[in-house]
């Protein structure tokens, strides 16, 4: 699998901060009509969704798709669950490493990759609190430098 992403239409950054991202995977989505055209046009947020496994499938939950503004009565519910579409192995592992405590599926970027809706999700390990002010202090070191640095070439 390349690593290589299209530009991101949704981000979830607030994943980088709760959890350590050990692994990552690309999904596809199975989607309603007016679904893709509310996705096209940026109206996606991942904020609050999770990935569980239900009768042995994916299945992406929470993520909120705005209705489409002339979808009229064919529009979508937009928290409905929605379906991954992944490998038999990849739902396995990702399976077997939930089961352990700490762990979950977490979307990371949602993108358009060759006129199909695709999601990169993620395996993190739950972070406590002293790992989320130890990686602020690290961030604003490096922001400190950074800034220092561009001072003295000046």
């Amino acid at each position: 699998m390349s690593k290589q992403y299209e530009k991101p239409i949704a981000q979830n950054r607030k994943a980088s901060h709760d959890y350590f991202i050990e692994d990552t995977y690309e999904a596809g989505i199975v989607l309603k009509g007016t679904e893709i055209k509310s996705i096209r046009a940026g109206k996606v947020s991942l904020k609050d969704s999770h990935v569980r496994i239900i009768n042995g499938e994916a299945q992406l939950i929470n993520m909120h798709i705005a209705p489409y503004e002339q979808g009229n009565r064919f529009n979508h519910e937009p928290t409905r669950s929605r379906k991954l579409l992944l490998h038999r192995h990849e739902i396995d592992k990702l399976f077997g490493m939930m089961q352990q405590k700490g762990y979950a599926i977490v979307p990371l970027k949602l993108y358009i990759k060759n006129g199909f809706a695709k999601i990169l999700i993620g395996l993190g390990k739950g972070k406590k609190q002293y790992d989320k002010r130890e990686d602020l202090k690290q961030k604003q070191m490096k922001r400190d430098i950074d800034r220092a640095v561009k001072e003295m070439s000046r």
